[in-house]
């Protein structure tokens, strides 16, 4: 086993590389489109200062189209828009593509659902104060929800590393792709072996260092 992973080492460090940049480029469009559109559906739901039934409508039948979707049909469904964007249906960044149109509806869920978990008496504290709706969002929701915010990152994260994995099925490159050429492919069990192992590190490594982060910065 220790032979074979020497010589497949280049491979799996390319793919390695691979699975990265798709997780990395995914989670960033959560972070910065989706963590926005959570927060917006947390502020026009019923009771909260910004109620909006008919935007609340629109925005969760959005979000909750796009998490039906299971990840290899929206993969697939995607290729004329990810051709458009990318330039190209297959690779990494070509994968990358409905990695993050499916990372920002689900990060935008999770974040609605921690800013509920703030007490309502903290926001309402902040609106007598006087705190502008801007201020409530950046100075008590997001302080407040932040333990929660991470972890819910990093439950992303989780699953959108085995979606990478899926990526690589059809052509976007990764450990999934490795798995599938050698391990699938060719027959060769001690490949699937070594591939899932990556796997189960990264997942533990990040996972780890997700509670980490959460308990340091939870003031609670």
């Amino acid at each position: 086993m220790l032979e074979k992973f020497l010589t497949l080492l280049p491979e799996l460090t390319v793919a390695l590389g691979q699975t990265l940049t798709m997780l990395g480029i995914g989670l960033a469009s959560a972070l910065v489109l989706g963590g926005p559109l959570g927060i917006l559906l947390f502020l026009v739901a019923d009771g909260q200062s910004l109620q909006n039934r008919p935007a609340a409508l629109i925005l969760g039948w959005f979000v909750n189209t796009v998490r039906s979707f299971p990840f290899i049909i929206l993969l697939v469904a995607l290729v004329p828009f990810t051709r458009f964007i990318a330039g190209t249906s297959i690779g990494p960044l070509a994968a990358a593509v409905p990695l993050s149109l499916a990372a920002i509806p689900y990060f935008a869920r999770l974040v609605e659902q921690n800013l509920r978990d703030v007490p309502r008496g903290v926001i309402e504290a902040a609106h007598a104060m006087g705190a502008s709706e801007l201020q409530i969002v950046l100075r008590v929701l997001l302080v407040e929800a932040r333990a929660g915010l991470v972890l819910a990152l990093t439950v992303l994260a989780i699953s959108f590393l085995s979606y990478s994995a899926v990526a690589g099925v059809v052509g976007g490159g990764g450990i999934g792709d490795l798995a599938i050429r050698y391990g699938y492919y060719r027959f060769e069990t001690d490949v699937m072996v070594i591939t899932v192992l990556v796997l189960i590190a990264l997942v533990q490594a990040i996972q780890f260092t997700g509670t980490r982060i959460a308990r340091h910065i939870d003031q609670r």
